[in-house]
């Protein structure tokens, strides 16, 4: 069994794609996953499978898809991804709270960081499947737009520290 951890896009944010995280659980359980948690209401969920992560994907999107009527991206990562996100971060030495990891299904490219609407002095680097993103100011006065936020989800380090947290804990 792998542990995965599914983060997914546009839940709860905003008063847009309401789901309850008891509603997220019970489609993770019926996908046949074990132990599953889900870690605060903004779509972070954490499970054990047996299924490879590209089926895991897969059938937790084509549920979604089902509840809300529309696509809903999910970015899936195992414990050893959330580690190397985490040991890779550009960012270590700033605030966690001030850095955001977006996460993509794709390796970003250095267009992917070029070009960008609303830039001041937020600093960004790519990853292996995910964008770094450091807010000197902080995330909430920021005009910053990353084009590729439009298919992938963010979460600052906190939370990823966390879902790595209940991921080695499961």
């Amino acid at each position: 069994m792998t542990v995965y951890v599914a983060l997914l896009r546009a839940v709860n944010v905003g008063g847009t794609g309401k789901l309850p995280m008891s509603e997220l659980k019970a489609m993770c359980e019926k996908e046949g996953h074990a132990k599953v948690q889900t870690y605060i209401a903004s779509g972070n969920v954490v499970f054990e499978s047996g299924k490879p992560a590209s089926a895991v994907k897969a059938g937790l999107e084509k549920r979604l898809h089902a509840y809300a009527g529309k696509p809903v991206g999910a970015m899936i990562r195992t414990i050893g991804e959330l580690e190397n996100i985490l040991k890779n971060s550009p960012f270590q030495d700033e605030p966690p709270n001030y850095t955001l990891v977006l996460f993509l299904d794709e390796k970003p490219g250095e267009a992917d960081i070029e070009n960008l609407k609303g830039h001041k002095d937020e600093q960004l680097k790519t990853g292996t499947r995910e964008i770094y993103a450091y807010y000197p100011q902080g995330m909430g006065k920021s005009k910053l737009q990353i084009p590729a936020a439009k298919s992938g989800t963010g979460r600052n380090m906190n939370t990823v520290r966390k879902l790595l947290e209940i991921a080695r804990n499961l």
